[in-house]
């Protein structure tokens, strides 16, 4: 075993926690946004979506798999040929990151307040698409996946020091 592969596990709880924090990072700045009804170019505040991808940008899972794909022959009906499984390479990258921070393409709602400095002439305002619920509920999902990646660093941390007290 290379000692390489013992710090994986914890590269991949690195890479887990700086997504869900990316995240909540985001899920705040649309909770604060929820009522800015103009931003810096005229328009109501759009909210933000967090894209991920699992693994290396340039690589798909796909890749990874076709070169251990074991292909068994049946030269006789009592016996298959002995392969050697190819084991993954130790450098490949795992995980998971952020690919983009988009904008909700979704329709802004319209609320009537004449009084409202934005209204429009029929006097409806166009507001943030931001739901709070649905954001509070993202929140509390990327709260927990935080907190699950900061267990599995904490046990792998406890495995690699029980390990060295061996």
């Amino acid at each position: 075993m290379r000692i390489k592969s013992l710090f994986t596990t914890m590269d991949i709880s690195a890479q887990g926690l700086s997504v869900q924090r990316t995240k909540m990072n985001t899920i705040a700045e649309n909770i604060a946004n929820a009522e800015t009804t103009r931003t810096e170019n005229g328009d109501p505040y759009r909210r933000k979506i967090v894209q991920l991808k699992s693994g290396d940008k340039e690589h798909k899972f796909s890749d990874y798999y076709k070169p251990n794909n074991i292909k068994m022959e049946e030269t006789q009906n009592t016996h298959m040929p002995d392969q050697k499984f190819r084991y993954l390479d130790e450098d490949l990258p795992v995980g998971v990151h952020v690919s983009d921070i988009i904008k909700d393409p979704s329709a802004f709602k319209m609320i009537y307040d004449p009084a409202h400095p934005d209204a429009n002439e029929k006097g409806y305002v166009a507001m943030p698409n931001v739901n709070i619920v649905q954001e509070m509920v993202e929140m509390i999902s990327a709260s927990r996946s935080y907190e699950a990646n900061v267990t599995a660093l904490n046990s792998s941390k406890d495995m690699i020091r029980n390990a060295l007290k061996i």
